[in-house]
Formats: C-alpha cells, sequence, structure tokens
C-alpha cells in the first residue's frame, strides 16, 4: 500500500499521533517545553533533509526514537534564538 502526500502539512497531520506520544514521553522525562512542531522541525533539518523517498513507518520510527538530548539541544538553542531576536527589535536606537 502506498501512501502520498500532496504536502508537508498532509503529512504532518498523518503523523500528528506519533508527534504526540513523544511528547508525552518527553514530559514524563521533565522536557514537557519540547512540543510536536519542534521534533517536527528537528526531524526536518537535522535527519531529513536530503533524504528520498522516506516512508511512513520510517518517518514514524524516527519520530519515536529521536535522541532527546539533541532534540532539547536544538529547541533551547531555537528558544535562545527567538529571544535575542525579541530583545534586538526592541532596543531603541539612540
Amino acid at each position: 500500500m502506498d501512501l502520498e502526500f500532496n504536502s508537508q502539512e498532509e503529512l504532518y497531520q498523518r503523523v500528528l499521533p506519533a508527534l504526540r506520544a513523544k511528547c508525552q514521553e518527553l514530559a514524563r522525562l521533565g522536557l514537557s517545553y519540547i512540543r510536536e512542531k519542534d521534533i517536527w522541525n528537528y526531524l526536518i533539518l537535522n535527519k531529513w533533509r536530503k533524504a528520498q523517498d522516506l516512508q511512513l513507518s520510517d518517518i514514524v520510527s524516527d519520530i519515536m526514537h529521536v535522541d532527546s538530548y539533541e532534540l532539547d539541544r536544538y529547541v533551547k538553542d531555537m528558544m535562545f534564538q527567538a529571544k535575542r531576536k525579541r530583545e534586538e527589535e526592541n532596543l531603541e536606537v539612540i
């Protein structure tokens, strides 16, 4: 059975239950600030960037087995960058 998705959003919706399950697991480990989109974006940027012909089972497996330490570092870095950007936008030029 071949599944094809017309958009990345459609694929995201299909794997959302796996993303939610992983978030619940991470919350039990004390990483409750990590959201579904964080996992998704991390995997897009770090795991699937050059991948071709990914199977749905591979995507779900990657979600469920993502390295929590690396994911935590990625999310904290993104949070730091967002905070820094907000601070820079709020600075008044004298």
